[in-house]
């Protein structure tokens, strides 16, 4: 991996940690800090795949080339800016007491739907060499369909782990209130797969036909 990697790993742990427990104004939180460490763990491990398997990539994902589509940017923006609010309002509610307060059980259950649902989402990442941070049609690297992987059952898999992830997030947490959070997360994700899936049809060659052979864009059966 490249040092512009790791800086990008250590930031994302600072930032998701400050926003945990400065909000809640606590260190002894032990489902926020295994959230924070699994999270790190399967990025570091997917970047490490990511360099091994598709060289180029790293750079694409932190420097993207020209062609990102103008409603793009604010959507992404916007998505991160949500899940930093979903983790900030989990705090305070740790801190003020707002939700009932789960039972572990069910938080357990919520961590292995959270992790199932990020390591598809990662498993997107390692298996798309145009797996970009925005959506542009990257004809500078010669951009193809791909196919492989969780891409044999649906199109858009890395939105779909990261939907069933933000849904999960606030009962691993604990927080019934951080759902409103993560839901208009999850209604951005849907928006922003719409746009994609509406852009690679318009623009990338052979797509239309892959639509053709792979219906659904998240949900297998519904969409």
């Amino acid at each position: 991996m490249s040092r512009r990697s790791l800086i990008g790993i250590v930031g994302l742990a600072v930032l998701l940690a400050a926003a945990l427990f400065l909000s809640s104004g606590r260190l002894d939180w032990v489902m926020a800090w295994v959230y924070v460490g699994i999270r790190v763990a399967i990025g570091v491990a997917s970047m490490l795949l990511i360099a091994s398997k598709h060289p180029g990539l790293l750079e694409e994902r932190f420097h993207p080339g020209e062609g990102a589509k103008a409603w793009d940017r604010p959507l992404a923006s916007i998505t991160t800016l949500l899940l930093l609010v979903t983790l900030i309002v989990a705090g305070l509610d740790k801190r003020l007491g707002w939700s009932p307060e789960l039972a572990m059980a069910i938080q357990l259950a919520a961590l292995v739907v959270w992790l199932l649902g990020d390591a598809f989402s990662k498993w997107a990442a390692v298996s798309n060499r145009f797996y970009s941070r925005v959506v542009r049609i990257q004809r500078d690297r010669g951009h193809t369909v791909v196919t492989d992987g969780p891409y044999r059952y649906m199109r858009h898999p890395g939105y779909a782990g990261a939907l069933v992830a933000a849904l999960a997030t606030p009962i691993v947490l604990g927080s019934l209130w951080a759902l409103v959070a993560a839901g208009t997360l999850s209604l951005l994700l849907v928006i922003r797969t719409a746009l994609e899936d509406k852009t690679l049809r318009e623009e990338l060659p052979d797509y239309t036909e892959y639509t053709q052979r792979t219906r659904y864009r998240l949900v297998p059966g519904v969409w």
